[in-house]
């Protein structure tokens, strides 16, 4: 199996080479990540020329180094930067993220995005993502990403699946559930200040996911202590409303 490994916290963000020991019992990997941490940039794409670099990363894996997003890494490694020596892709893993990717924090997240660009060109992916604690085990979470994505698989064309461990502070998780993402939104708010030449800073305070409307799903589950699965897709067509929208008698003004 030749597996691409991504993901959005960097390069020699710790847990990208957790989950690269672990995926080398499944086959080759091959590893294109970004240059600097991108959390937060969702399905973004650069439209300047990219800088790559291959590196060494501390002794452990080479790796290509890419001065852009996650989606970027993907787009990259899927047309030209993966090693065709081992034949084409067969799985993307992005990941393990410091920190939690549920509810809509699936829109933001470059984890994510990661996995769903993999998907557009019909390769299975499976985004991996942590809940963040004060002293992150890495290994561990790492650890149980891996088992779930090994009873996972094998995956199909254009699968996208999304992995979350819960915090680990107060023991093994609870079990594995597969769940519905939330669409709650969030609890929070902005606050504002001012710095010293006088421009107004906003900075969003918060941040707890509200309880779905429906029980269960990724955020509530996950803060149960249950690792959670979460299968998703990149199509945002609303069907149902579409058809609704289609019985309108639509009209067209000419124009003179």
């Amino acid at each position: 199996m030749h597996i691409l490994l991504t993901n959005d916290d960097g390069l020699f963000a710790p847990g990208l080479a957790a989950m690269y020991k672990r995926l080398t019992e499944l086959g080759h990997v091959s590893v294109v990540a970004p240059a600097q941490p991108k959390s937060g940039a969702s399905h973004s794409i650069s439209l300047e020329p990219l800088v790559c670099e291959k590196l060494d990363i501390m002794g452990k894996f080479s790796a290509f180094s890419i001065e852009g997003s996650p989606a970027d890494c993907v787009k990259a490694a899927l047309c030209r930067l993966a090693d065709n020596t081992h034949g084409p892709v067969d799985l993307v893993v992005s990941g393990i993220n410091h920190g939690a990717n549920v509810g809509v924090h699936v829109f933001y997240s470059g984890t994510v995005a990661a996995a769903m660009e993999a998907a557009f060109e019909t390769v299975p992916s499976i985004a991996v993502s942590a809940t963040l604690d004060e002293h992150f085990d890495v290994e561990a979470a790492a650890d149980y990403g891996f088992d779930v994505i090994k009873q996972l698989l094998p995956l199909h064309p254009g699968d996208v699946i999304n992995i979350n461990v819960p915090s680990l502070a107060d023991g093994n998780p609870k079990g594995i559930v597969v769940v519905p993402q939330s669409i709650g939104g969030f609890e929070e708010s902005i606050t504002i200040s001012q710095n010293k030449m006088g421009q107004i800073i906003l900075e969003y305070t918060g941040g707890r996911h509200r309880d779905p409307h429906t029980m269960p799903a990724d955020t509530s589950s996950l803060r149960q202590g249950y690792i959670t699965v979460t299968a998703l897709h990149f199509d945002m067509t609303n069907y149902e409303r579409n058809k609704s929208l289609a019985k309108i008698p639509w009209k067209l003004k000419s124009r003179k």
